[in-house]
Protein backbone atom coordinates (compact mmCIF):
# COMPACT_ATOMS: atom_id res chain seq x y z
CA UNK A 1 0.00 0.00 0.00
CA UNK A 2 1.29 3.40 -0.78
CA UNK A 3 0.41 6.61 1.00
CA UNK A 4 1.09 10.47 0.14
CA UNK A 5 4.20 11.15 2.11
CA UNK A 6 2.65 14.36 3.99
CA UNK A 7 -0.14 12.08 5.01
CA UNK A 8 2.29 9.26 5.92
CA UNK A 9 4.70 12.16 8.01
CA UNK A 10 1.42 13.08 9.55
CA UNK A 11 0.78 9.28 10.71
CA UNK A 12 4.00 9.04 12.06
CA UNK A 13 2.87 12.13 14.42
CA UNK A 14 5.40 14.18 13.13
CA UNK A 15 4.10 17.11 12.10
CA UNK A 16 0.43 17.48 10.59
CA UNK A 17 -0.48 17.47 7.03
CA UNK A 18 0.10 20.89 6.65
CA UNK A 19 3.13 21.12 8.27
CA UNK A 20 4.38 18.06 6.43
CA UNK A 21 3.80 19.94 2.91
CA UNK A 22 5.96 22.83 4.27
CA UNK A 23 8.77 20.75 5.17
CA UNK A 24 8.75 18.84 1.87
CA UNK A 25 8.35 22.27 -0.08
CA UNK A 26 11.02 23.81 1.42
CA UNK A 27 13.63 20.47 0.67
CA UNK A 28 14.43 19.03 4.06
CA UNK A 29 12.45 15.21 2.80
CA UNK A 30 14.21 13.16 0.57
CA UNK A 31 12.79 9.51 -0.31
CA UNK A 32 15.62 7.37 -0.34
CA UNK A 33 18.78 9.34 -2.48
CA UNK A 34 15.84 11.67 -4.21
CA UNK A 35 14.56 15.32 -2.82
CA UNK A 36 11.02 14.82 -2.21
CA UNK A 37 7.75 16.52 -4.03
CA UNK A 38 4.44 17.39 -3.47
CA UNK A 39 1.97 14.46 -4.70
CA UNK A 40 4.72 11.68 -4.08
CA UNK A 41 3.94 8.37 -2.99
CA UNK A 42 5.64 5.88 -0.38
CA UNK A 43 5.13 2.69 1.11
CA UNK A 44 6.53 1.26 4.31
CA UNK A 45 9.32 -0.26 2.34
CA UNK A 46 11.06 2.90 1.53
CA UNK A 47 13.78 4.58 3.10
CA UNK A 48 12.23 8.50 4.41
CA UNK A 49 15.31 11.18 5.78
CA UNK A 50 14.05 14.62 7.08
CA UNK A 51 17.18 16.92 7.78
CA UNK A 52 19.23 13.31 6.94
CA UNK A 53 17.76 11.92 9.92
CA UNK A 54 16.00 8.43 9.02
CA UNK A 55 11.89 7.98 9.42
CA UNK A 56 10.23 4.52 10.04
CA UNK A 57 7.27 4.48 8.18
CA UNK A 58 3.98 2.71 9.87
CA UNK A 59 0.96 2.90 8.82
CA UNK A 60 -1.03 0.92 10.88
CA UNK A 61 -1.94 3.27 13.61
CA UNK A 62 -2.76 3.52 17.22
CA UNK A 63 -4.54 7.29 17.69
CA UNK A 64 -4.19 8.64 20.98
CA UNK A 65 -5.90 12.17 22.65
CA UNK A 66 -4.56 13.65 26.48
CA UNK A 67 -5.79 16.09 28.69
CA UNK A 68 -2.81 17.35 30.68
CA UNK A 69 -3.48 19.75 33.66
CA UNK A 70 -0.03 22.34 32.67
CA UNK A 71 1.84 23.75 35.76
CA UNK A 72 3.29 27.29 35.10
CA UNK A 73 6.87 26.69 34.10
CA UNK A 74 6.52 24.28 31.66
CA UNK A 75 6.85 24.75 27.67
CA UNK A 76 4.74 23.35 24.97
CA UNK A 77 8.08 22.16 23.15
CA UNK A 78 9.13 18.99 22.68
CA UNK A 79 12.54 19.88 21.59
CA UNK A 80 13.88 22.27 24.41
CA UNK A 81 16.60 22.27 27.46
CA UNK A 82 14.02 23.24 29.78
CA UNK A 83 10.61 21.46 31.72
CA UNK A 84 8.10 20.69 29.13
CA UNK A 85 4.58 18.72 29.31
CA UNK A 86 6.09 16.06 27.49
CA UNK A 87 8.78 15.03 30.49
CA UNK A 88 6.21 13.19 32.19
CA UNK A 89 4.14 11.36 29.58
CA UNK A 90 4.26 7.67 28.66
CA UNK A 91 5.64 6.69 25.00
CA UNK A 92 2.80 7.35 22.44
CA UNK A 93 2.02 3.56 20.71
CA UNK A 94 2.23 5.11 17.39
CA UNK A 95 4.31 8.44 16.45
CA UNK A 96 5.39 10.98 18.61
CA UNK A 97 3.89 13.67 21.23
CA UNK A 98 2.10 16.66 19.42
CA UNK A 99 0.73 19.65 21.48
CA UNK A 100 -2.80 20.65 19.94
CA UNK A 101 -1.77 24.74 20.04
CA UNK A 102 0.33 26.26 22.86
CA UNK A 103 -0.01 27.83 26.21
CA UNK A 104 2.62 30.13 27.40
CA UNK A 105 4.79 28.88 30.19
CA UNK A 106 3.11 31.28 32.71
CA UNK A 107 -0.06 30.38 31.59
CA UNK A 108 -1.67 26.89 33.49
CA UNK A 109 -4.60 24.42 32.88
CA UNK A 110 -5.77 22.47 29.38
CA UNK A 111 -3.84 21.53 26.60
CA UNK A 112 -4.51 18.77 24.32
CA UNK A 113 -1.70 16.56 23.62
CA UNK A 114 -2.04 13.66 20.33
CA UNK A 115 0.27 11.63 18.23
CA UNK A 116 -2.49 12.14 15.22
CA UNK A 117 -0.92 15.46 13.20
CA UNK A 118 -4.08 15.59 11.27
CA UNK A 119 -6.39 16.12 14.66
CA UNK A 120 -4.22 18.24 15.71
CA UNK A 121 -4.42 20.51 12.58
CA UNK A 122 -8.13 20.36 12.48
CA UNK A 123 -8.68 21.45 16.02
CA UNK A 124 -6.26 24.67 15.40
CA UNK A 125 -7.31 25.66 12.15
CA UNK A 126 -8.57 29.04 12.33
CA UNK A 127 -11.95 28.04 10.25
CA UNK A 128 -13.03 25.84 13.21
CA UNK A 129 -13.70 28.46 15.98
CA UNK A 130 -13.28 26.37 18.68
CA UNK A 131 -14.18 27.61 21.68
CA UNK A 132 -11.63 28.42 24.63
CA UNK A 133 -12.59 29.12 28.24
CA UNK A 134 -10.39 30.56 30.78
CA UNK A 135 -10.25 31.74 34.67
CA UNK A 136 -7.81 35.06 34.77
CA UNK A 137 -6.98 37.27 37.48
CA UNK A 138 -6.78 40.76 36.55
CA UNK A 139 -4.92 43.38 38.42
CA UNK A 140 -7.63 46.27 38.93
CA UNK A 141 -10.96 46.80 38.50
CA UNK A 142 -11.93 47.01 34.80
CA UNK A 143 -14.99 49.47 34.36
CA UNK A 144 -18.19 48.19 32.37
CA UNK A 145 -17.42 50.06 29.09
CA UNK A 146 -14.20 48.41 28.93
CA UNK A 147 -15.83 45.24 29.71
CA UNK A 148 -18.15 46.18 26.40
CA UNK A 149 -14.88 46.84 24.22
CA UNK A 150 -13.50 43.51 24.93
CA UNK A 151 -16.77 41.84 23.61
CA UNK A 152 -17.51 43.90 21.01
CA UNK A 153 -13.61 43.44 19.39
CA UNK A 154 -10.65 45.21 19.41
CA UNK A 155 -7.92 45.05 16.98
CA UNK A 156 -4.46 43.46 17.73
CA UNK A 157 -2.00 42.79 14.82
CA UNK A 158 -4.63 43.45 12.03
CA UNK A 159 -7.01 41.34 13.36
CA UNK A 160 -10.69 41.75 15.32
CA UNK A 161 -10.06 39.48 18.60
CA UNK A 162 -13.07 39.60 21.14
CA UNK A 163 -14.48 37.63 23.42
CA UNK A 164 -17.65 35.97 23.40
CA UNK A 165 -18.96 36.12 26.82
CA UNK A 166 -16.90 37.11 30.34
CA UNK A 167 -18.73 36.49 33.44
CA UNK A 168 -16.65 38.50 36.66
CA UNK A 169 -16.00 36.65 39.59
CA UNK A 170 -14.53 36.98 43.10
CA UNK A 171 -12.89 40.85 43.38
CA UNK A 172 -10.22 42.13 46.28
CA UNK A 173 -9.11 45.62 47.29
CA UNK A 174 -6.78 45.11 44.19
CA UNK A 175 -7.76 42.44 41.67
CA UNK A 176 -10.37 40.66 40.01
CA UNK A 177 -11.34 37.34 38.45
CA UNK A 178 -13.04 36.50 35.59
CA UNK A 179 -14.39 33.69 33.17
CA UNK A 180 -14.08 33.97 29.65
CA UNK A 181 -14.50 32.40 26.41
CA UNK A 182 -12.58 32.70 22.92
CA UNK A 183 -12.24 31.10 20.13
CA UNK A 184 -8.71 32.25 18.72
CA UNK A 185 -5.59 30.76 19.32
CA UNK A 186 -3.14 33.24 18.50
CA UNK A 187 -0.22 33.56 20.91
CA UNK A 188 -1.51 35.52 24.44
CA UNK A 189 -4.60 36.45 22.97
CA UNK A 190 -6.40 37.01 26.25
CA UNK A 191 -3.28 38.60 27.88
CA UNK A 192 -2.71 40.93 24.78
CA UNK A 193 -6.92 42.07 24.85
CA UNK A 194 -7.21 42.80 28.59
CA UNK A 195 -3.38 44.66 28.07
CA UNK A 196 -5.66 46.84 25.63
CA UNK A 197 -8.01 48.09 28.30
CA UNK A 198 -4.93 48.74 30.65
CA UNK A 199 -5.27 45.76 32.96
CA UNK A 200 -2.48 43.53 33.13
CA UNK A 201 -3.46 39.39 33.77
CA UNK A 202 -1.23 38.13 36.70
CA UNK A 203 -2.91 34.20 36.50
CA UNK A 204 -4.38 32.17 33.66
CA UNK A 205 -5.60 29.29 33.48
CA UNK A 206 -8.07 27.32 30.87
CA UNK A 207 -10.26 25.11 31.77
CA UNK A 208 -12.22 24.34 28.28
CA UNK A 209 -11.78 23.42 24.92
CA UNK A 210 -15.00 22.87 22.84
CA UNK A 211 -17.20 21.05 25.26
CA UNK A 212 -14.02 19.15 26.80
CA UNK A 213 -13.80 20.54 30.25
CA UNK A 214 -10.14 20.39 32.54
CA UNK A 215 -11.22 17.53 35.03
CA UNK A 216 -11.38 19.36 38.51
CA UNK A 217 -9.86 15.97 39.98
CA UNK A 218 -6.60 16.24 37.66
CA UNK A 219 -3.75 17.48 39.88
CA UNK A 220 -1.38 19.53 37.75
CA UNK A 221 1.45 17.92 35.75
CA UNK A 222 -1.26 15.02 35.37
CA UNK A 223 -2.37 13.60 32.23
CA UNK A 224 -5.80 11.87 31.31
CA UNK A 225 -6.53 9.86 28.39
CA UNK A 226 -9.06 11.02 26.19
CA UNK A 227 -11.98 8.23 25.49
CA UNK A 228 -12.28 7.86 21.31
CA UNK A 229 -16.02 8.52 21.67
CA UNK A 230 -14.90 11.74 23.57
CA UNK A 231 -13.14 12.75 20.72
CA UNK A 232 -16.14 14.34 18.59
CA UNK A 233 -16.62 17.30 21.45
CA UNK A 234 -13.34 18.94 20.90
CA UNK A 235 -14.31 19.66 16.90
Amino acid sequence: MKLRLQKALSLQGIASRRKAEDLIKSGRVYIEEKKASLGDKVSEKENIYIDGKKIILKFSFSEELLIYNKPVGELCENNHKSKTIFDKLPKPKSGKWISIGRLDINTSGLILITNNGDLANEIIHPSKNIEREYVARIRGKPKQEDIKKLLKGIKIDGINVKFLDIVKGKETTSHTWFAMVITSGKNRSVRKLWGTIGHEVSRLKRVRIGNLFLPSNLREGSFKRVKPSDIGLIK
